[in-house]
């Protein structure tokens, strides 16, 4: 199939249910873009290609088996480089551990193993998520910034390399570079999910988050991830799920506006302009 490049988590995890696409061939056509682009774009900060084609081909044989996970298994995934990754270099965009290999995964990286995704490499971050300027450029125009502090992260989703990437938050390091790439950027509640095993900032504020081209997509991150061991211990929540069919818009809307009373408490009132 041409063009997945842009497809989004949804429809690649219906195409590798249904044997119409395999793991392998979404890695090997989306490696190939990065060859072409990542010169200019300087999304990797880490990337062996034989590490997501391994992890390709062993997901590819147990769903030949009948052993299909769900709607993350076989897709690829970046991760921001301030998270741990068993056997993949953690530089944390410093030279300080340019020669950091970690002897275990994040919880987030972890998960997401388990519910069968492929971790394709370690994107772009500033330094220790703050200061610097990103190496990264955004995709749209190569002289504007992708923001940061998850530049790569946010950038790589932009450009095709990848359908998932994670980011963290502590100040604005997901949802600045997700507006500035015209993504989806995804900051859950502080606490909702595990940080461990994510270079800390501020532990009072250091969030995981993601970067996807749908909401829908980003949603199937936090279904499957609440599932298999992603949510913190200490947020007394045992499993989420998306509802968005509940909620009460038609699919075509005029223009609405919100006041927001009560910040903070999630109390808002919408009114048709």
């Amino acid at each position: 199939m041409e063009n997945l490049h842009f497809m989004s988590v949804n429809d690649l995890s219906e195409a590798i249910r249904t044997m119409n696409l395999s793991p392998s061939e979404i890695v090997t056509q989306l490696l190939d873009r990065s060859e072409r682009f990542n010169n200019q774009l300087q999304i990797w900060q880490t990337l062996d290609k034989n590490i997501p084609l391994m992890q390709a081909e062993i997901r590819e044989k147990e769903i030949l088996k009948g052993n299909y996970i769900g709607s993350l298994d076989g897709i690829p995934i970046g991760i921001k480089d301030i998270y741990f990754t068993k056997d993949i270099k953690t530089t944390c965009g410093s030279p300080i551990f340019e020669d950091f290999t970690p002897s275990y995964d994040a919880v987030a990286v972890q998960s997401l193993k388990t519910n069968g995704s492929i971790i394709m490499g370690k994107t772009v971050t500033t330094q220790f998520a703050c200061g610097d300027p990103p190496l990264t450029k955004n995709p749209w125009n190569l002289g504007r910034t992708p923001g940061g502090s998850s530049s790569g992260s946010a950038a790589g989703v932009a450009a095709g390399f990848f359908p998932i990437a994670f980011g963290s938050q502590t100040a604005g390091s997901v949802l600045r570079p997700a507006a500035y790439n015209g993504i989806v950027g995804f900051k859950p509640t502080h606490g909702l999910l595990e940080s461990e095993g994510m270079y800390p900032l501020a532990k009072s504020l250091d969030t995981v988050g993601w970067f996807s081209r749908t909401v829908l997509d980003s949603a199937l991150v936090l279904e499957y991830l609440s599932r298999n061991g992603g949510l913190s211990k200490t947020n007394g929540q045992s499993e989420i799920h998306w509802h968005a069919k509940n909620i009460p818009f038609p699919k075509k809307t005029s223009k609405y506006w919100a006041i927001v009373k009560l910040l903070f408490r999630q109390c808002c009132i919408l009114h048709k302009k």
